[in-house]
């Protein structure tokens, strides 16, 4: 028996030593007649053969003791397979590592690999068709990148799982249990009392497990295993009971989203800089798909609302109407700087894009959203103002006109007060003041399919606030342009038509981010450069129109610069209410 002990104990010396150096590999000895037999690469060995090999190989490289804790460590097989994305990982003990398997591979992949043995220093498992399969220690290095998000080697597990949890302790969660029910959704509790929604997935339909297993970190993300082996997201709750859905680090790294951008800060207040791959977050389709139509009601009843009041008592150039005008008017202004120029900035700031060379691009572009609003008014005055001295040129003078010309110079209107009644036609035209509401339009049909866009790509944790806030923001707008197109001398049915594009809009681009949900990246630099170049656009846009067709326009030129006091200062007061609630607005939006 002590032969026997002491033979064994030689045969898994000289393995390790063997391993070691790299001379040879072993998959399986066994004793034959009294004669022990080694497979080596395929081949059977005789025991001595290779002890004699081991032997006489040099062993300075590594002590015998340290290589034999290091076999020692190494698993025999790994089980509780499962897949993120195209890559499978298992378990060995609390261990996880990735299987190399190839990208070719089309069949079901096993769920466990026995019989792991190391050739040099890398490790190989067999799966059940007997196939030799590379495993590798998570975390470890190697060429794969496949599973983004992992735990680096720099991380511990404790402090990895900490981050899952959104604790700042080195907690680390192995297992969740005392599950239960709240309406619709699963709980279960953890250590130190914290609790975890589960994110089943919504077309199961079995009874719930009331444990659950096996609990990991991938990145910031907590998973844990069901009894039927499928994987589960884990979300810690906050005290409130709110998501921390990852976004509470070990560090105490805590994200929100503004403008569709993700912004994460530490503990500290200082910003940390995220991932700029596609991050997958909860959403909830059902949802979003109703409040498509929810949005579509909110902005009918902002910009048709307008309309409908100036056909009854509320005509145009009266008290409630100026009231309503104003509000639009510090609404738009509010609009185009708070919202669209700092959200255009905060793309352009996107630390994926690697920083601009040209630090006024969102500026520039503003700029060129002034001019572009501009030239087309330019332009159309120009033609009214051709045809209308077109049409009124007298003709050529007899003499005897001529011979009145003297007397007649001494009628003449003085030429400002020519300009004044051209000005005043020109205010007049009903296709120039179609043309300043077109421009405002268009300004305000640019940010909202990117509004609908922002606001179905969010994940469930903003969704709702996000939500909310735009509601406001669409109706509130909708005023704007709706009390403008109410004063359009054009017929009833250009008015809904133009009222309709507005109320769509949005809808429109909650519907596109629908169909993209799962192919959208925020962080991606095309994706950064085009919603950031179009913010811009529009602030600029919107910028002319609200300072110089609205805001100088009413109060320096039109109805309020000669409207007596009891409609002016009822005006203002809407005027700055417009400013300050689309700005407080701009906290979420």
């Amino acid at each position: 028996m002590r032969a026997s002990l002491s033979l064994l104990t030689s045969i898994g010396v000289a393995v390790v030593q063997a391993q070691s150096l790299r001379t040879f590999s072993l998959t399986a000895c066994a004793t034959q007649n009294g004669v022990v037999n080694c497979l080596r690469e395929g081949t059977t060995v005789p025991w001595t053969t290779l002890s004699s090999q081991a032997t006489a190989a040099p062993s300075t490289t590594v002590a015998p003791s340290t290589t034999q804790a290091e076999a020692t460590a190494a698993p025999t097989a790994v089980t509780g397979c499962h897949m993120h994305g195209d890559t499978q990982f298992c378990f060995a003990g609390d261990a996880e590592y990735e299987v190399l398997t190839t990208a070719t591979a089309t069949e079901e992949l096993p769920s466990e690999y026995t019989g792991c043995h190391a050739h040099g220093a890398d490790l190989f498992c067999f799966d059940p068709q007997g196939e030799e399969v590379e495993v590798v220690a998570e975390g470890a290095s190697h060429d794969e990148s496949a599973h983004e998000g992992h735990a680096s080697a720099t991380i511990s597990p404790a402090v990895t799982s900490a981050a899952a949890t959104g604790a700042a302790e080195s907690v680390k969660v192995t297992a969740l249990s005392d599950c239960h029910m709240h309406e619709t959704q699963q709980f279960c509790m953890g250590p130190s009392a914290t609790e975890y929604l589960m994110k089943i997935p919504a077309t199961a339909t079995q009874d719930l497990p009331t444990q659950y297993t096996g609990c990991h970190a991938h990145g910031v993300q907590l998973f844990c295993m069901s009894p039927a082996g499928g994987e589960v997201l884990a979300q810690a709750q906050t005290a409130e009971g709110e998501e921390a859905v990852g976004e509470v680090s070990a560090d105490g790294v805590s994200c929100h989203f503004h403008a569709g951008v993700e912004h994460c800060v530490d503990a500290n207040g200082n910003t940390v800089e995220g991932t700029c791959e596609a991050v997958d977050r909860d959403y909830n389709i059902p949802l979003r798909i109703g409040l498509v139509f929810a949005i579509l009601a909110t902005a009918s009843i902002g910009v048709f609302g307008p309309i409908f009041l100036s056909l009854g008592r509320f005509k145009s150039g009266g008290i409630v109407m100026s009231i309503v005008k104003q509000f639009g008017t510090g609404v738009i202004i509010s609009t185009a700087l708070v919202h669209l120029f700092t959200h255009a900035e905060l793309m352009f700031a996107n630390h994926c894009l690697g920083g601009l060379k040209y630090e006024a691009t969102t500026a520039a572009i503003v700029m060129a959203g002034i001019v572009i609003s501009f030239v087309p008014e330019y332009v159309g005055a120009r033609i009214f103002l051709w045809r209308v001295s077109k049409h009124e040129a007298p003709a050529s003078p007899t003499p005897d006109q001529s011979h009145d010309s003297k007397d007649a110079a001494t009628n003449e209107e003085p030429v400002g007060h020519h300009l004044v009644h051209s000005g005043d036609a020109h205010a007049q035209s009903p296709a120039l003041q179609k043309l300043k509401v077109n421009i405002m339009e268009a300004g305000i049909i640019f940010h909202s399919l990117l509004i609908g866009l922002t606001l179905v790509v969010t994940g469930d944790s903003g969704f709702i606030t996000l939500f909310i806030v735009i509601t406001f923001h669409q109706m509130f707008e909708g005023l704007a342009l709706g009390s403008r197109i109410s004063d359009l001398k054009i017929r009833m049915v250009e008015k809904l038509l133009m009222a309709t594009a507005f109320a769509l809009v949005t809808p429109i681009g909650m519907a596109i981010g629908i169909g993209v949900l799962n192919q959208f990246n925020g962080n991606d630099p095309s994706t950064i450069i085009a919603i950031g170049t179009l913010d811009a656009l529009s602030a600029g846009i919107l910028i002319y129109v609200g300072l110089v067709e609205m805001l100088a326009h009413d109060w320096m030129h039109g109805e309020l610069s000669r409207a007596p006091m009891r409609q002016v200062i009822p005006a203002a007061i809407s005027l700055v209410a417009g400013l300050v609630l689309m700005s407080v607005l701009g906290k979420w939006a």
